[in-house]
């Protein structure tokens, strides 16, 4: 099983133009497609611990492709 990066954009309700990038990294066999189509779930869960945030967009890569990570 291979990992996979979940690149959540989510902005400050407080305040919209404060937005920043979040990585939920995840082993999974899938395709960066694939991993985008299953991620709500994961995002509902995201905002759910983060209430003062809402996301944006949302992507999926494999580790490695973003400096970031």
């Amino acid at each position: 099983m291979g990992l996979i990066v979940l690149v959540l954009t989510v902005c400050a309700i407080a305040q919209p133009t404060q937005c920043e990038d979040e990585h939920l990294q995840f082993a999974a066999n899938s395709s960066p497609a694939q991993c985008a189509m299953a991620a709500p779930p994961y995002i509902a869960q995201w905002i759910g611990e983060h209430p003062k945030w809402t996301a944006v967009r949302w992507h999926c890569e494999y580790p490695g492709q973003n400096k970031e990570i």
